[in-house]
């Protein structure tokens, strides 16, 4: 049976204060409201990482991830965070190639792979973004679109380190537009990467991992969403930043 998880991606939003009150009611929440099959990730800005992490050791089903990490093991590389420092704090998973690190930072397929095994090698697990911007969707060219992104990281990755990997599609022309990938969309997409998968490595491998839906999720389509064969859960922006709407959405399964 594949992972279900719910991640929560708060982006750079809220101060130390704000972070910890979140946490706490999120984590309440959890434990009072959510059913053990269900994984749970909360992924805050780097500099509450340690704090919110002594938070979630309590709770089972509670897991904390990092928004993203260096390719590079240490030294002179002002203002990265290595995978072995995140480790140190607790985390769990960290977000490799989510499109605004694409976008903004210039990231390309062979930094995103170096990411991976960095964060590989220490025993994070890597949730692996890819998604396709609204001209390619337009154009008709989303599946090799997406299709290339996986061949140019992920396929490098040796059976044993793919196993460790969760994969989120994000079409980007829904995120943060209010605009939102149809359930039969959602589920067209993920069944493409699951089938690429599977040339990639092996039927069950691909069979077996988790891939998440991360376009403007919310309360209100969570459910209809998270019911499709190949959908296994939610990597969640905006709605993550309200405790409310985030457990509603965990307890959309």
């Amino acid at each position: 049976m594949r992972k279900k998880i719910v991640a929560g991606n708060w982006k750079m939003n809220k101060t130390a204060e704000e972070a910890l009150s979140l946490v706490s009611e999120i984590d309440n929440m959890v434990k009072d409201e959510v059913n053990d099959d269900v994984t749970v990730i909360v992924t805050p800005p780097f500099p509450f990482l340690q704090s919110v992490s002594k938070l979630t050791q309590g709770n089972d089903k509670l897991h904390l991830a990092a928004q993203d990490v260096s390719e590079h093991e240490s030294g002179a590389y002002t203002g990265e965070v290595s995978a072995a420092m995140l480790k140190s704090v607790g985390v769990e998973y960290v977000l490799v190639g989510h499109s605004e690190r694409r976008l903004y930072h210039h990231e390309d397929a062979q930094k995103l792979y170096q990411k991976m095994k960095a964060a590989l090698k220490h025993g994070l697990k890597p949730i692996f973004c890819c998604g396709e911007p609204l001209e390619e969707r337009d154009a008709d060219r989303h599946f090799e679109y997406v299709g290339q992104q996986l061949k140019d990281s992920v396929s490098y990755l040796s059976n044993e380190e793919f196993d460790q990997i969760v994969i989120a599609y994000e079409p980007i022309w829904a995120i943060g537009t209010g605009k939102t990938a149809s359930a039969e969309q959602a589920q067209e997409m993920h069944a493409y990467i699951r089938e690429q998968l599977s040339q990639m490595f092996d039927a069950e491998a691909a069979f077996n991992c988790t891939i998440l839906y991360g376009g403007s999720c919310n309360p209100g389509n969570a459910q209809e969403i998270f019911s499709k064969e190949d959908v296994d859960g939610g990597l969640i922006g905006g709605a993550s930043l309200k405790s409310r709407d985030f457990t509603d959405i965990i307890k959309s399964f």
